[in-house]
């Protein structure tokens, strides 16, 4: 299991493009696998990371995650193919539908048919990242228009699943999916079986499957916890990640974190390794004073053992 962490740079309104920049380079020194860059309010994730790009050689980044109904697929496979050249070819990119709220409430646009939203775009782009001349007449996206960027390569796309038919496109279109706030459990009974499904149907290679979780190596794991929840409670709130919280048979977000001693986090890291992940993407939530950096070490040491 690849070990990656996410970007607490790319949405810190106090931190600029240096600070995105110092943290991609030290984690690539650290020997993490992959950056993962969440594209919120703050900056733009795609293009942080292709200025990251050019100051690093060999860690993978990616995005988690762009949503889709404020940018044509065109648009994404164009800005992604970019980031790719300006990486050399380290970039993943990771899509999703974000929320209803964040979609009509806050942008205005329509979040109707989300699904079918999905599929349609996820053929025009999956095609425009392989490098393929796209011809899509659908009822949402017409698209004929060719796509040449100098020195990118084919671009992975992940897709932000949950649900039973995000995650067949996830498996059978995209090459494999990233989830946040999902645990162990459902993971691996709900997730990692619809998805290889998907895959297998589709004559895909085998999907990839990034974890997304809080993670805290802390002293007093039951306050951590509480501590947690209240900081990633609009998690808890949103109609998507409840679903799965309620299926994990959990209240809060603090319920599926890996929070505990070095021994406890180890081993839970262990079991979603065994289980079939093969990324995940910490996400360092310091509500202890010294937790970032105890559990930042542990991630370190792993990465370096982990594959």
């Amino acid at each position: 299991m690849r070990i990656g962490i996410m970007s607490t740079a790319v949405q810190n309104p106090e931190a600029g493009l240096d600070a995105v920049v110092a943290e991609a380079k030290r984690a690539e020194a650290d020997g993490f696998h992959t950056l993962w860059a969440p594209h919120i309010m703050g900056f733009d994730a795609m293009t942080a990371l292709a200025i990251a790009g050019r100051e690093t050689s060999r860690i993978e980044l990616g995005t988690a995650v762009v949503p889709t109904f404020p940018r044509h697929p065109h648009a994404m496979a164009q800005q992604a193919l970019t980031v790719a050249a300006a990486a050399g070819g380290r970039f993943t990119l990771g899509i999703g539908l974000s929320h209803k709220i964040v979609i009509e409430d806050m942008l205005g646009l329509s979040y109707e048919k989300p699904a079918r939203h999905m599929g349609e775009y996820l053929d025009v782009l999956a095609t425009l990242l392989r490098g393929e001349d796209v011809n899509h007449q659908g009822e949402l996206y017409r698209v004929t228009a060719p796509l040449q960027v100098p020195g990118a390569s084919a671009v992975s796309v992940i897709v932000a699943a949950l649900g039973p038919r995000m995650l067949q496109l996830a498996g059978s279109v995209g090459d494999g999916t990233i989830t946040w706030m999902t645990g162990p459990r459902t993971v691996e009974d709900h997730i990692i079986p619809r998805l290889g499904k998907a895959a297998g149907e589709a004559a895909k290679p085998t999907p990839r499957v990034v974890c997304g979780l809080p993670i805290l190596v802390a002293q007093d794991p039951g306050t951590a916890r509480e501590a947690i929840s209240k900081a990633l409670s609009m998690y808890g709130m949103l109609p998507s990640y409840r679903a799965m919280l309620d299926r994990e048979g959990v209240a809060g977000p603090g319920d599926v974190a890996l929070c505990g001693d070095e021994s406890f986090v180890e081993s839970e890291l262990d079991r979603l390794r065994d289980i079939g992940v093969t990324d995940f993407n910490a996400a360092i939530i310091p509500v202890e004073p010294g937790g970032f950096e105890r559990t930042y070490a542990l991630l370190e040491a792993r990465a370096g053992t982990d594959s």
